[in-house]
C-alpha cells in the first residue's frame, strides 16, 4: 500500500494536483480522488479500529471533510493522500476519545520483529510478549509513529506530513519511541 503511495512520478503529481485543482472548483470532480484513495483509507482506518462497519463510518467522515475542506489543502510535496491520512486519524482519535474505547492495533509477527531488531534485541517469543505488553504503555502519538514506520512501511517524511511535523523530527521521535520499547521491554 505505501510504496504506491511514496514512490509517484512528476507527471503522477502534477496531474494529482490538477486533479485536486478541478475538485476544488467543481465538487463532482472529487470523485476521482475518492475512487483513487478510498480503499487505502479504508484499510488504515479498519487496521485502527477492527470493525468493518465502524471503518466505513469514519472513512466516509474522512471523505466528507476532505471534501468540505478542499479548499483549505495546499500541495507541500507529498501525495494528497498524507492529507487524508491525517483527517482519518483525527477522526480515529475523536471517535475514541467520545466513546472512551481502547483502540484496536492490527499486529504481523514480522513487523513485530523488525521493531524488535530495530530495538537492537534478539526476536523470540518472550520479546515478542514482551513489545506486545510495552504497547499499552506508549501514549497514542507514539503508537501511531510505530504504527505508520513499522507496521504500514511509511517514510520518515510522509510520516512527518501525517503527523504534522519535519522529517527529521519524525525520525527523532521514532527512534525515541524504540527506545522507550526497548526500555520497557527490559524492565
Amino acid at each position: 500500500m505505501s510504496s504506491q503511495v511514496l514512490h509517484k512520478t512528476d507527471q503522477q503529481i502534477e496531474e494529482e494536483k490538477l486533479q485536486i485543482e478541478l475538485a476544488k472548483q467543481d465538487p463532482k470532480q472529487f470523485e476521482t480522488l475518492y475512487n483513487k484513495y478510498f480503499q487505502q483509507i479504508f484499510i488504515f482506518i479498519n487496521r485502527r479500529t477492527d470493525n468493518l462497519d465502524l471503518s466505513g463510518d469514519i472513512t466516509s467522515q474522512v471523505f466528507l471533510k476532505a471534501m468540505l475542506n478542499l479548499n483549505k489543502y495546499q500541495f507541500k510535496g507529498v501525495p494528497f493522500s498524507a492529507w487524508l491520512y491525517r483527517i482519518a486519524l483525527s477522526e480515529i482519535n475523536q471517535h475514541y476519545r467520545e466513546n472512551q474505547k481502547n483502540r484496536a492495533i492490527s499486529l504481523e509477527e514480522t513487523d513485530l520483529k523488525n521493531i524488535i531488531e530495530e530495538a537492537e534485541e534478539n526476536f523470540s517469543e518472550e520479546k515478542t510478549s514482551a513489545l506486545i505488553n510495552a504497547f499499552q504503555q506508549l501514549e497514542e502519538d507514539q503508537l501511531q509513529l510505530i504504527e505508520l514506520r513499522f507496521f504500514e512501511k511509511r517514510s520518515f517524511k510522509e510520516i512527518g506530513e501525517i503527523m504534522e511535523i519535519t522529517e527529521n523530527n519524525a525520525k527523532v521521535k521514532v527512534y525515541r519511541v524504540i527506545d522507550k520499547l526497548k526500555n520497557i521491554m527490559k524492565s
